[in-house]
């Protein structure tokens, strides 16, 4: 019996997870709209298949399970799960969104990075899609190298940036740990506030009110550092110009319902940057 393919395309963890990766891309190349984004809040969620299955996957992804009776039971059950979607409908909602997804990016390109367990999502995918096709061998291979993944604990010193009320949630739009791990280690250059931003921005974009009143919270605080720094300011035609910068926080990063756009967080960003440049003065 020939091995079942796994298809990185049609993989749904692994299509998020690029997708949201592209989406942190596309905010710091300052992008006011981030195709990425728009197919996350569309495709991806609680009223799709896309986003049922999701669930699945994040589920496998994250849980750790101590005993192996637990895991065990745990996976079969997941994979019950699974078989009770409706495979019509998510076939064609993957087809649509990779469709989508060439429209505005190099499909070659997004999924070229690499994945931290990757394995572990290429046999999750082999289970939810090909549990009635593989061998006996390879089902097993699969099921247990899924089985290994929820029985590890893994113990890390690095700093979470995913709130902790995420964490055991089935569906947890743009909150992978692996996605922040690596954010981490490629923009060491951001200060803490803009890390604290990002981690607000991809853990809610699915809660744009949760975000909006993150924002609200943070403009007076902005507001009162950037007004201390530019009394440090000689030149006075800048002082000026800096001055109506401040006093436009509110209108850059809210609009008149005082709510957030996908354009608040890139806003908020410069702003923060001003913040670390008029520390050197």
């Amino acid at each position: 019996m020939s091995k079942f393919k796994h298809s990185k395309l049609r993989n749904t963890g692994l299509l998020f997870e690029f997708l949201l990766r592209q989406v942190t891309v596309d905010v710091l190349n300052k992008k006011k709209e981030s195709p990425a984004l728009k197919i996350i809040k569309t495709k991806f969620n609680e009223h799709t298949e896309l986003g049922k299955e999701l669930a699945l996957y994040n589920l496998i992804m994250t849980k750790k399970f101590k005993s192996d009776k637990k895991a065990d039971f745990f996976l079969s059950e997941v994979i019950r799960q699974r078989g009770k979607l409706n495979n019509m409908n998510l076939r064609r909602e993957k087809y649509n969104v990779i469709a989508t997804i060439k429209e505005s990016y190099d499909v070659n390109q997004l999924f070229s990075s690499k994945v931290p367990n990757y394995k572990t999502f290429a046999s999750v995918y082999k289970l939810f899609e090909g549990i009635n096709e593989m061998g006996a061998d390879e089902k097993t291979e699969s099921y247990f190298i899924v089985i290994e993944n929820v029985t590890t604990m893994k113990h890390t010193n690095n700093k979470s940036y995913i709130p902790e009320e995420f964490k055991d949630k089935d569906l947890r739009i743009l909150s992978y740990k692996t996605l922040l791990e690596k954010f981490n280690k490629k923009y060491t250059n951001l200060s803490d506030e803009q890390k604290h931003v990002l981690k607000e921005y991809i853990s809610n974009i699915s809660n744009t009110n949760n975000f909006s009143s993150f924002v609200e919270t943070q403009i007076p605080k902005l507001k009162s550092k950037l007004n201390g720094k530019i009394k440090k300011v000689k030149d006075k035609v800048l002082k000026i110009k800096l001055q109506e910068a401040i006093n436009c926080v509110d209108k850059f990063c809210l609009n008149e319902s005082k709510q957030t756009n996908d354009n608040s967080v890139v806003q908020l960003l410069r702003y923060y940057e001003l913040d670390k440049e008029l520390s050197k003065v």
